[in-house]
């Protein structure tokens, strides 16, 4: 009799305890978590975003469950995407242009074994091999990016010059996502040169800055995200100082004036219907973290991922 036979050990270190796995396609897997370590080093302060994707597993096992009783989502997302962990991508922090290369290899297996990419991340970078591996797949694809910073400043045009700050510039110069059907929202706080929104805007992209949102209200930015978008592949692209400090303080570059978990859970719970092809959660940083609470939150936040990635692929409640 093998261990495997016997039932008395189960895998661990995965997200929510989920089949450890390095072929989804083996396993029937409709989604698979993939773990993106991932610092590039050019914070002048704040590191330890590579520690994310441990912080975020851990803390979905202690205390993260699969159900979400008295709504239509009650039930077991997990088991609807037979849901794999395929652990964790091979990455040297600050080898930005070899590391992206790896990851961007990594999420394209993953999507050619028919599993939908859940990236957990890791600073902003990873984003890029995320849209990288996505529009290739997925031509003409959007990206909804939840973030504090647009991460599209005027520095970036090539490898060289990739970082947190350039991220989008790099995807969109690159072709990897059609910016004319892609929005960032939650924009706040300081920055360190001028026009940083114009610029962003001069890119294609949809700029939301979350004074918007309080004007405004949730119902009427969901129906901007869906006018933008329409029926365009789109990848969820969740920064996690998109939330307020006050309940994530454990992130890359956090800014003040930001979501409550409560409005950041609601939007993407309302993101139901859109065309969603891939998602990933980036920057926490539990070296800055309070008692785990980021990274429970973005353990969180993925699970509202399945429920979205169950609903995109017509799961639902059928296992």
């Amino acid at each position: 009799m093998t261990l495997a036979a016997t039932g008395l050990f189960r895998p661990v270190g995965s997200y929510l305890g989920v089949p450890q796995t390095l072929d989804p396609a083996s396993a029937g897997a409709k989604a698979a978590i993939v773990g993106l370590p991932f610092d590039s080093g050019r914070h002048p302060k704040r590191v330890g975003a590579r520690l994310g994707p441990a912080a975020i597993r851990m803390m979905s096992t202690d205390m993260v469950r699969h159900y979400r009783p008295g709504v239509a989502a009650d039930f077991d997302p997990v088991r609807s995407l037979r849901l794999v962990d395929v652990g964790d991508v091979g990455v040297t922090s600050g080898d930005i242009e070899g590391s992206v290369e790896r990851m961007g290899a990594a999420i394209a297996a993953v999507i050619a074994a028919g599993a939908m990419p859940i990236g957990l991340g890791g600073d902003g970078v990873i984003s890029v091999p995320m849209m990288q591996a996505l529009g290739h797949a997925h031509p003409g694809l959007a990206v909804l990016h939840f973030d504090s910073h647009t991460d599209a400043y005027p520095e970036g045009g090539n490898a060289i010059d990739l970082n947190p700050a350039t991220t989008f510039s790099f995807a969109a110069e690159k072709g990897y996502v059609d910016p004319s059907v892609s929005l960032h929202f939650g924009l706040r706080g300081t920055a360190y040169v001028p026009g940083v929104f114009d610029y962003t805007r001069g890119l294609g992209y949809h700029v939301i800055p979350i004074d918007e949102f309080e004007d405004q209200g949730p119902a009427a930015i969901l129906e901007r995200f869906r006018a933008v978008i329409g029926d365009r592949p789109v990848f969820v692209c969740f920064d996690m100082d998109v939330f307020d400090p006050s309940v994530a303080p454990g992130v890359f570059t956090p800014a003040w004036g930001g979501l409550t978990a409560r409005e950041g859970l609601r939007l993407i719970r309302g993101l139901q219907g859109l065309n969603i092809v891939g998602f990933d959660v980036n920057t926490t940083t539990p070296t800055y973290d309070v008692q785990g609470m980021t990274a429970w939150l973005a353990a969180t936040v993925v699970l509202e991922f399945c429920y979205l990635a169950a609903a995109a692929l017509g799961l639902g409640r059928e296992y």
